[in-house]
């Protein structure tokens, strides 16, 4: 079962938490395909074949920066994402810098795109992780501090596809 990591990073820091993500789908038991949209090829079947795809964006102006909107706009075109697990997170310097503004936004168009929306609940206890998760890299120790909730999160969407996919993906 194959989870892909779609995400856009410029100062290495929505990278990093990409990667703490895809630990988390790894120890879950499933394969994950990262790939930074704007500096590597987009493998367009990895994504198709894939029964969930989590987005990663930096914050730029309290929400998504332009490039990732227009990802979402013409990069997503040449495969299809309905049915699938979509889930989203974002890293940005300071607690109100808007996080949960990209996120939501992101949410929203995942469900425009006739994905189906997954966000890690407070039901799970605790990391409670309600749209996504965030890292803030100003903000004393969070950004390391984040590390184990991200890798929570992977683990958590991991198994959340497979109990809606199971053997149809394997």
């Amino acid at each position: 079962m194959r989870i892909s990591i779609l995400y856009m990073s410029v100062t290495g820091h929505t990278e990093e938490m990409s990667h703490e993500i895809a630990e988390g789908i790894i120890e879950a038991g499933c394969e994950c395909y990262l790939c930074n949209i704007f500096k590597s090829e987009l493998d367009k079947e990895a994504v198709s074949s894939s029964c969930g795809v989590i987005f990663g964006s930096p914050v730029y102006l309290a929400t998504l920066p332009w490039q990732m909107q227009q990802f979402f706009e013409t990069g997503c075109k040449d495969f299809d994402l309905a049915g699938k697990l979509g889930g989203a997170f974002a890293t940005a310097h300071y607690a109100q810098g808007g996080a949960d503004t990209a996120i939501m936004s992101m949410l929203g168009i995942l469900l425009v795109k006739g994905m189906l929306v997954y966000s890690g609940g407070s039901a799970l206890g605790l990391p409670f992780i309600h749209h996504g998760p965030v890292a803030l890299d100003k903000e004393g120790a969070h950004f390391d501090t984040s590390r184990e909730m991200f890798r929570a999160f992977g683990r958590r969407f991991a198994a959340k596809c497979q109990e809606l996919f199971g053997e149809k993906h394997r």
